[in-house]
């Protein structure tokens, strides 16, 4: 997951770039709560960003972040199997 501290009210703030597009110096966290607590807890964004950013809704930001992807991945399967049209017939290369 990426991180990148943006200007927000004349401060510095880390925040998460769940589309990895925003513009400027990331950090990479892995999505796991223990790694955020770790790099909040040594100040790992602020060696990372190379200026001190404030990380206090960070943690909430990231907590929301993983609550949306485990529902998105617990969505139903597609009915298509790999390797077949959405018709069901399979895809072949010769006939």
């Amino acid at each position: 997951m990426r991180v990148v501290a943006r200007p927000i009210d004349g401060q510095d703030v880390a925040v998460i770039d769940e589309r990895r597009r925003l513009s400027g110096r990331g950090a990479w966290l892995h999505p796991d709560p223990a790694c955020m607590e770790t790099a909040v807890k040594r100040r790992a964004f602020h060696r990372a960003f190379r200026r001190p950013v404030d990380t206090a809704q960070l943690a909430a930001d990231f907590q929301a972040h993983l609550e949306r992807r485990d529902e998105r991945s617990d969505s139903p399967p597609s009915s298509r199997k790999a390797g077949q049209y959405p018709h069901g017939n399979p895809m072949r290369t010769q006939r």
